[in-house]
């Protein structure tokens, strides 16, 4: 049963995974997330590769609005600066991937916290016009560059394994050469997944850490009631510029991680106002305030997109539209059942799951 053992210290209240089945949990999930890229068919190991750059930009946006409690349109910018980040970098200066990556984060995380002065004098609906003018301000300088970004016709997106001198024939970098070891054979998409498993991880880690540390109770506190977490000695505006800046980073590093999915990039779709409205519907469908949120509400968004294709098809009515909107027509549908009928979300329903076993025989 899932249940958590009494705790009498500090300390073992601030273990990550307290109980037996929090550990066999763990196991059980990494063995199945190491298996995927060989059991998985092309097209889902692609989905599974987009969801875990959902994860990570996720986990950014719950920093900034689930954490601090900052409302943001603007997330897709922060996307599009980390991915035309890594593009541009790969493409004039053909820097591999370990160090673009790590690049587009910071690039983002400067564009962030220009905003964050902002965020110190408004909140709310105020706020979230400030970011949505950040996502078409980004987009106007992103076209104004064609020389650099390419303009409309988009722009490719090399993957260096290392330092390249640009003579190699592959545009696309070394890093989307097939490597095979034996019997096993390891092609762009599974080496990107293993890569993305591991951003996706740390991201959690990170936030998760992040959340239980002081800084991230001064987010809380912030979020709660800026004026009596300021009487507590709470710095608001420490909170929401540290905010922005760590919502930021994160942001970036999953632009660039789905530039490098893509392959080949343009800015308008898919960096626009539909992306920074996804990400939103991403946290409040996983639980505002919760790393697990995050996660599971980018997972179940992605995964939406091919069960609507699957179910759609055999729905008289369902059938006659596109995909894209059966699926937006499913996930809003779905999102506004669990606002009517859970809001904590998917976290929410985690928590019944855990009260039935820890209750079972017992109803209550």
């Amino acid at each position: 049963m899932p249940t958590r053992p009494l705790v009498i210290r500090y300390e073992d209240d601030l273990v990550l995974f307290p109980g037996v089945w929090h550990r066999v949990g763990l196991v059980v999930a990494l063995v199945l997330l190491l298996a995927i890229p060989f059991v998985a068919s092309p097209r889902w190991l692609t989905v599974s590769n987009l969801a875990l750059v959902s994860v990570v930009g996720a986990v950014g946006l719950m920093v900034l609005t689930g954490f601090a409690g900052q409302i943001s349109l603007g997330h897709a910018a922060f996307l599009a600066v980390g991915a035309y980040t890594v593009a541009i970098v790969g493409e004039q200066w053909h820097f591999p991937f370990w160090l673009a990556l790590p690049l587009a984060g910071l690039t983002a995380a400067l564009v962030g916290l220009s905003v964050g002065p902002f965020a110190l004098r408004l909140e709310g609906l105020y706020l979230a016009i400030v970011t949505l003018g950040l996502l078409y301000l980004v987009t106007h300088v992103l076209h104004s560059l064609p020389s650099i970004t390419h303009g409309v016709s988009g722009i490719a997106v090399p993957m260096h394994g290392w330092f390249s001198d640009g003579g190699s024939s592959n545009l696309l970098g070394s890093f989307s050469r097939t490597i095979e070891w034996g019997p096993l054979r390891l092609n762009f998409e599974r080496k990107i997944y293993f890569l993305f498993l591991f951003l996706a991880v740390v991201s959690t880690w990170f936030a998760r850490n992040l959340r239980r540390s002081a800084t991230g109770r001064s987010m809380i506190a912030v979020r709660d009631h800026d004026l009596a977490a300021d009487a507590l000695g709470v710095s608001a505006a420490r909170a929401k510029i540290v905010a922005f800046g760590v919502s930021s980073f994160l942001a970036g590093v999953a632009g660039g991680m789905f530039a490098f999915q893509q392959q080949y990039i343009t800015i308008d779709p898919p960096f626009d106002l539909n992306m920074s409205v996804h990400y939103i519907a991403m946290i409040v469908l996983g639980g505002i305030g919760t790393v697990f949120g995050a996660v599971a509400g980018a997972i179940a968004f992605v995964a939406l997109g091919p069960l609507a294709d699957a179910v759609g098809n055999h729905v008289p009515l369902l059938a006659e539209i596109s995909s894209a909107q059966r699926s937006n027509l499913l996930f809003a549908s779905l999102v506004i059942a669990f606002l009517v009928f859970e809001p904590l979300g998917l976290y929410g329903v985690w928590l019944r799951i855990q009260r039935y076993f820890a209750a079972w025989p017992f109803r209550h």
